[in-house]
């Protein structure tokens, strides 16, 4: 509120207080003395300078010759502003109140005297400022705030100063920042976890004999604690600690305990100088090539039947995902292989299974959306199936192959109509433009864009297909005669059961100026997707909703989050509960993913919310 007249002059600087203050002395002196003795009295302790009718300097009720106290006179505040030493509600009772009393008491005598002081003026600037603040009080009231939420806390005659409250310093504290308590569905498998937080993390490691024991117990039963939503003391909390164990475990075929199995592809260093005496056996091939598929045909009955949510088969060119119905929001099973090449999949063509590519399909559907010509081509080439140009090209797009038609090919040489040299200039065969096709299919060959997706009844096609497949074990080199490695979150026939390595490291870490002291938990091995939501889950409350990861993830497998799902499921149909896996793992892993054919590569929980980049 702008500063009034007469009651607290806005001074800003020490010296230019003193100067008005001996400024206003003089003209007091002069204007106000009276020789005759009228309009004024004395009484002890007050200067015979100051008027009979004036308030003084600091705010208060007006003070004349009755009521003034033998005391002397208090000194003023320079810096004091009726506007907020009162209450709006005990200014205007002040006001009213000496209104009343002056009209009551004052004669004409008074009149004439009030009229020397300025008390014309006086009762003027009064009525100004009552009507003033009745309408900030009134602009007040008419907020959209209700009485109880009012902005002003009304207090009682004896407070001084009344706290006022802006929408801005009210909103943080009655409504909550939105919060993202869940990350984005990743389907891709890490080879190492690498988690932060600014409390310990050494209660992670070296469990009891008896808490590694419940926790392996409570994996193979499927059984889930609930834990607090925050816990104090995290290495003394026993559930915690056999929870984290549980949430360690995978079960992995075949076991070699002197070979890591994960990852196979561009693995050969880890097998070089490693004994492999199946390499030139052959009968021991076979043998571990049987026991492969009895695994393989378990791992898809309980996918079938919905006790396994999803399970990997990682071979030395390309690794499988198999996912269970309900999962990525897809009404059966899928399967998703990456990387391929143009064999396999013609192989998989001549085995009469179908599939498609969908960051290819993505590309086509997004070139033809900017180019509506080639939808007015496709429609002609609908209308003439009976041609051969249009059979091998709708046979190349079941296929999934990004490749022109014919029509296509023709405009590609219009160019020379125009130019009018087409007869001197020679047109490829049919040979030439089919091996120019060829070409685009076998572009696609090792890339992310080469990722197929099966589904449906075509995924048992797809497990005969891969327990027949010669080129799905190497020949030659150091995984010669292995069998593709097969990984669960849930037992299966001739699984071996396994648990990640966890370590945890307190480090030092520059921040500004200073180093803070950060502990950290790192693990290793093939890190599921439900053993990493899993986990995250229990560091929620153990380190207070403040943690960060960092992510490593095996990069044939980040183009396994593609969306893919054809057969929608109707939201709710398909139960999981029976999968072995923890109800809010199951929840998200329905979801379907958000990343394309990219993953997760930090993770990061502020206050229980969650961010991350990708």
């Amino acid at each position: 509120m702008s500063q009034k007249e007469g009651y607290s002059p806005n001074f800003k600087r020490p010296a230019e207080i003193m100067r008005m203050r001996r400024k206003r002395a003089r003209s007091d002196a002069g204007v106000f003395s009276s020789p005759s003795g009228q309009g004024s009295t004395s009484s002890p302790g007050q200067s015979d300078s100051s008027p009979a009718c004036l308030r003084p300097f600091s705010p208060g009720p007006l003070l004349t010759a009755q009521n003034r106290s033998g005391g002397g006179i208090k000194r003023r505040n320079p810096f004091a502003n009726i506007e907020n030493t009162f209450s709006p509600k005990k200014k205007i009772h002040i006001y009213n109140d000496e209104i009343d009393k002056e009209t009551e008491k004052e004669g004409e005598d008074d009149m004439i005297t009030k009229r020397q002081c300025g008390g014309l003026a006086f009762s003027a600037m009064l009525t100004e400022v009552e009507q003033t603040e009745q309408k900030h009080v009134s602009s007040k009231k008419s907020l959209t705030f209700s009485e109880d939420d009012s902005l002003f806390d009304e207090e009682e005659e004896d407070v001084k100063a009344p706290l006022l409250k802006s929408p801005q310093s009210i909103a943080p504290a009655s409504i909550a920042p939105p919060t993202c308590t869940q990350y984005p569905t990743d389907w891709s498998l890490k080879t190492r976890v690498l988690f932060t937080s600014p409390l310990s993390l050494s209660w992670a490691e070296h469990p009891k004999s008896q808490e590694e024991a419940q926790g392996l117990s409570q994996h193979c039963r499927a059984q889930f604690s609930s834990l607090p939503h925050s816990i104090q003391d995290p290495r003394s909390c026993s559930e915690l600690r056999c929870a984290f164990q549980q949430s360690l475990v995978y079960w992995q075929h075949p076991s070699l305990p002197w070979l890591s199995l994960f990852p196979r592809i561009n693995a050969e260093r880890s097998f070089t100088g490693k004994s492999t005496p199946w390499a030139q056996d052959t009968e021991l091939q076979k043998s571990l090539m049987n026991e492969w598929s009895v695994s393989l045909s378990s791992l898809y009955s309980l996918l079938k039947t919905r006790l396994c949510p999803y399970f990997y088969l990682c071979s030395y060119q390309f690794t499988v995902l198999f996912r269970a119905a309900g999962l990525g929001e897809s009404g059966g099973i899928t399967a998703l292989i990456s990387p391929t090449t143009r064999g396999l999949r013609e192989a998989m063509k001549a085995e009469g299974i179908e599939f498609s590519l969908p960051l290819v399909d993505e590309r086509r559907k997004s070139k033809e959306q900017q180019n509506p010509t080639e939808e007015e081509q496709n429609a002609k080439c609908s209308e003439l199936k009976e041609s051969d140009g249009c059979k091998a090209a709708e046979k190349t797009e079941s296929c999934g192959y990004d490749d022109d038609d014919d029509s296509d090919d023709d405009e590609d040489f219009s160019w020379l109509q125009e130019m009018g040299v087409q007869d001197k200039i020679k047109k490829p065969d049919s040979i030439s433009i089919t091996l120019r096709k060829e070409g685009h299919t076998v572009s696609l060959d090792h890339k992310p864009e080469s990722v197929v997706c099966v589904e449906g009844s075509h995924t048992f096609t797809l497990i005969n297909f891969l327990i027949n497949c010669r080129s799905l074990v190497a020949t030659a080199g150091s995984q010669a005669g292995l069998p593709p490695t097969l990984l669960a979150p849930v037992a299966f026939r001739g699984a071996t059961m396994h648990t990640l390595k966890a370590r945890s490291v307190n480090v030092k870490s520059q921040v500004g100026l200073t180093f803070q002291n950060i502990s950290s938990l790192e693990i290793t091995g093939p890190i599921l997707p439900s053993s990493l939501h899993a986990i995250t889950t229990l560091l929620r409350p153990a380190q207070k909703g403040n943690f960060s990861a960092t992510l490593y993830t095996h990069a044939p497998t980040a183009v396994m989050n593609t969306h893919t799902n054809k057969q929608q499921c109707a939201g709710g149909s398909v139960d999981l509960c029976g999968c072995g896996l923890h109800p809010a793992s199951i929840q998200q892993l329905q979801q379907p993913s958000s990343l394309g054919k990219t993953a997760l590569s930090h993770i990061n929980m502020n206050n229980y919310s969650y961010t991350w980049k990708n």
